[in-house]
């Protein structure tokens, strides 16, 4: 399973209009085979950043998207990103 996660940093006057631009993205994402998650966020606390979620099943699924998904070209400028990919080799219910 592949996790990528982390966060952008956007102009807080562009933020709500990135995130919204990328619901077209997010709905044919999650129907995508092999995903299992995909988010892109407003922080409710920080005006400037934009949370992002992706969970896999498989390299390989991740790239066929990644060939496919046509990511909005927003206009809008992107000042930083923390954005991490993470090969996850055990995973368990953190509850139990």
């Amino acid at each position: 399973m592949l996790i990528i996660a982390g966060h952008l940093e956007v102009d807080a006057g562009e933020r709500d209009r990135f995130v919204a631009s990328h619901e077209d993205l997010l709905r044919r994402g999650r129907t995508a085979p092999g995903c299992l998650d995909l988010a892109i966020t407003a922080d409710s606390l920080d005006p400037t950043r934009v949370n992002t979620f992706e969970r896999w099943e498989s390299r390989e699924q991740l790239g066929a998207w990644r060939a496919v998904a046509d990511a909005p070209e927003t206009g809008i400028s992107v000042r930083s990103d923390h954005v991490m990919l993470y090969a996850v080799g055990d995973v368990r219910s953190p509850f139990s």
